[in-house]
């Protein structure tokens, strides 16, 4: 990634290597069409989908060369954690897809659906 902070989230795809431009495109398509609503802005340095809460985020700079990372939730995750055992899953749950495997397209919608449901059902006003 460059050091100016990008104005859009395809300005962020652009600045990233070509070797994760692919999966990023992919998974930035899925997020739009899953959430069409969603705000996109930028929290950290990294994409963030808000409705108004937070959906989801991605992520892919200098120290994630090999590798996006894309953010939902465990609760969105975890009835799909059978589906995306070749791919790590950190505490957080945190998905991150190498870029030398094929980009889950199917689970990662479903997760990104699952969490959307799970964020427009709560009551509460938290973030997070």
């Amino acid at each position: 990634m460059t050091k100016k902070q990008p104005k859009s989230i395809s300005e962020y795809i652009d600045a990233v290597s070509d070797v994760g431009k692919p999966h990023l495109n992919e998974l930035y398509t899925i997020l739009k069409d899953v959430a069409p609503n969603a705000q996109e802005t930028f929290k950290w340095g990294h994409p963030f989908f808000v409705e108004p809460r937070f959906v989801y985020a991605f992520s892919a700079h200098k120290a994630h060369k090999a590798h996006i990372g894309f953010t939902s939730s465990n609760a969105a995750l975890d009835k799909y954690r059978d589906k995306l055992q070749d791919y790590e899953i950190t505490k957080m749950g945190i998905i991150k897809i190498p870029y030398n495997k094929p980009f889950p397209k199917a689970v990662i919608k479903k997760v990104a659906k699952a969490r959307l449901k799970l964020v427009t059902e709560r009551e509460d006003q938290n973030f997070w």
